[in-house]
């Protein structure tokens, strides 16, 4: 395992984006970051593991909301500088906005319009 987290390049601050998809479907449900220890222990668990850059602590996707992603697959890029993870998400439910997926607005006509539903509201998920 460590040879293979060796191989990826880490930025200055020890980060990589991860992209979290669909394994059925394909969609790009969120961007996030790892550092080696999320990555490790993505490795390790099989669930998705990221570094929450606002809190400073490694995130545990799904703590919380009980929205984890169980990890089927890992890639890495042609440069080694962006990790992909086919995932399956466990109730659906991969944005804190409570929808599917975090890529919800797209530019149309000259703006950003929302092309998905709130599927639970985020107040029932995070103030339980």
């Amino acid at each position: 395992m460590q040879q293979a987290v060796d191989a990826i390049k880490w930025d200055e601050q020890g980060l990589v984006p991860a992209i979290a998809q669909d394994q059925d479907s394909g969609e790009v449900l969120m961007v996030a970051w790892m550092n080696r220890e999320a990555l490790d222990l993505t490795i390790e668990k099989q669930q998705a593991v990221y570094w929450s850059r606002s809190r400073q602590k490694l995130w545990f996707k799904g703590e919380e909301s009980g929205h984890v992603q169980r990890v089927a697959e890992i890639r890495i890029d042609c440069d080694a500088d962006v990790v992909l993870l086919q995932v399956q998400q466990v109730g659906g439910i991969a944005c804190h906005t409570g929808r599917k997926r975090c890529f919800f607005r797209i530019y149309r006509d000259g703006e950003w319009q929302t092309d998905e539903p709130v599927l639970k509201d985020p107040q029932q998920i995070y103030n339980k």
